[in-house]
């Protein structure tokens, strides 16, 4: 019988700051390469790689099934091809019993850098700059697919594994559905909880908001722009949708429920792409509203949906020609349900006595504005929690992570598998 071992918070402390070589040049080789939507492979052969030489695990790749996903009820809609598309994981098995078994979770695809002539260095290379290193995903999330890497060498070089099995999961489209997520929930396994690396320093969002995505399809009538009073503004004709899609996010933030009271403003719409004519001197023929809002915890997707079309409806009313072409509301893209996790959830605890353990202060829990691939586990029955390092403008220009903290969410990674998994 191969029994538990005692190792000092000290000890796993050290032999993680050891490798931190290893995790900053991983981390670089992650931020340079542009992992948008639909080229998240050139960052999942950087991590089977680190699976592989690194840690000396076996790579297992979990391919996107678009026919499964689409028969699930938790998977959000999507158009685009998902074929050719994986998920990388690995498994460090469990070489005795009586440990917990764990998901160590990160998410290798990032949004696109916004405007890159807004960037003091180019978006998608990996700037050191002191303590700060900068670069698109720096922080949203490669950061954290270093430290889950870091933590295993670290307890590895130490000659460490675990009593109860840990799978680690690179895992595609967080940023545009979550169905990489799913589709490792999908997989067939059932850890005791799963923690996702998000950067969330010494905060563990107990509750997050549902988001939608959704699209308005404005018609117009396209005519010289010598004449336009013979045409239809399709571009216009969307800002007053515009106007009554912000009178629903005021609504939706006039009385948040607990725990979301504690937040000034926890529902956020946002038109994040408009799209729309062909030619400065034509009236617009079509425009495109692509937004998104969020929701709380406890309301159904479907709910949500009604009130955006609702919202557009009242918005074409107001005009005899949309009344007679009623704007189009169609859904495509991340869609999903608020989630929870109880606070004295046994993982909970066990991430914030270890974040205190390396920093000293035990980690805050409460409400985010975001929503997480948490969710995927969360539904599915899997109790899953967030931390990681310190990033800052993410999504935004000049997005940048804290070096220091990524060692430390590796170090409280590492505390994490010895306190929930075991050690031998």
């Amino acid at each position: 019988m191969i029994e538990r071992v005692e190792v000092s918070d000290r000890e796993i402390a050290d032999a993680v700051a050891a490798v931190e070589d290893e995790m900053l040049d991983l981390l670089a080789r992650l931020v340079e390469a542009p992992t948008t939507v639909g080229n998240e492979e050139l960052g999942q052969e950087i991590i089977e790689l680190a699976y592989r030489d690194l840690l000396g695990l076996e790579p297992i790749e979990i391919a996107m099934d678009a026919e499964a996903l689409r028969a699930h009820p938790l998977a959000s809609p999507f158009s685009w091809d998902v074929s050719g598309k994986r998920n990388v994981v690995a498994d460090w098995p469990a070489v005795g019993s009586g440990g917990h078994s764990l998901v160590l979770n990160g998410h290798i695809d990032v949004v696109g850098p916004a405007s890159e002539k807004l960037w003091r260095t180019p978006p998608f290379r990996a700037v050191r700059d002191g303590d700060w290193l900068y670069g698109r995903g720096s922080g949203d999330m490669k950061a954290g697919l270093a430290a889950i890497v870091g933590a295993v060498l670290g307890l590895r070089r130490l000659g460490l594994a675990p009593l109860g099995p840990v799978q680690l999961q690179s895992v595609v489209e967080e940023e545009s559905g979550g169905n990489g997520a799913l589709q490792c929930v999908l997989s067939g396994l059932t850890p005791d909880a799963a923690v996702i690396t998000e950067p969330f320093p010494g905060f563990i969002p107990t509750s997050q908001l549902g988001v939608l995505w959704f699209h308005v399809d404005v018609a117009g009538t396209p005519a010289h722009v010598a004449y336009a009073q013979d045409g239809y503004n399709a571009i216009e004709a969307s800002f007053p949708i515009v106007e009554e899609l912000h009178a629903l996010e005021a609504e939706l933030n006039e009385a948040p429920p607990p725990p979301f009271d504690v937040l000034a403003h926890p529902i956020n719409f946002n038109v994040g792409v408009l799209s729309g004519g062909d030619w400065p001197s034509t009236v617009a023929a079509e425009c495109t509203l692509s937004c998104r809002i969020a929701h709380y915890p406890g309301t159904p997707v479907a709910e949500l949906q009604q009130m955006v079309e609702e919202a557009v409806a009242r918005a074409a009313a107001a005009s005899a020609y949309l009344t007679e072409h009623p704007p189009l509301v169609r859904y495509d893209g991340l869609s999903c349900e608020g989630s929870l996790v109880a606070d004295d959830e046994p993982i909970v605890q066990a991430v914030s006595q270890a974040w205190e353990a390396v920093a000293g202060s035990p980690a805050v829990t409460g409400p985010t504005t975001a929503t997480t691939d948490a969710r995927a586990f969360i539904a599915s029955g899997v109790p899953a929690v967030c931390i990681g390092p310190h990033a800052e403008r993410i999504h935004g220009v000049d997005e940048r992570v804290f070096v220091p903290s990524v060692v430390q969410t590796a170090q409280v990674l590492a505390l994490l598998v010895r306190d929930w998994c075991g050690l031998a």
